[in-house]
């Protein structure tokens, strides 16, 4: 039997999810600058920070998702953890962005 090709590291599945906590950081940051703490559903401060919360459950639940995708059972672990580390750094760095819109 012939052997099966090397399969891929994972990375594309892993930067898809960066992606789209890229995406929703964004969003986040550029609303919490363009119209501040009351564009958050009223929440004020505690608005922009929960709007971030969501971002980062989508992704983890978007992570899950396209790791399941791939029907791939090895390394599975280790590539959500590097999508969900990657996405907690955006979170935290976006967070430490608007911290002084959201705070004020």
């Amino acid at each position: 039997m012939a052997e099966k090709p090397a399969v891929s590291s994972g990375w594309p599945g892993i930067a898809s999810v960066w992606a789209i906590a890229l995406v929703g950081v964004g969003v986040v940051v550029g609303l919490a600058f363009a119209r501040g703490a009351d564009w958050f559903a009223g929440l004020g401060a505690l608005g922009i920070f929960a709007a971030l919360g969501v971002v980062l459950a989508v992704v983890v639940i978007m992570t899950l998702a396209v790791q399941l995708a791939t029907r791939r059972p090895e390394g599975f672990v280790g590539r959500v953890a590097a999508s969900i580390a990657g996405a907690v750094v955006m979170v935290v760095l976006a967070a430490a962005v608007v911290a002084p819109v959201a705070l004020r």
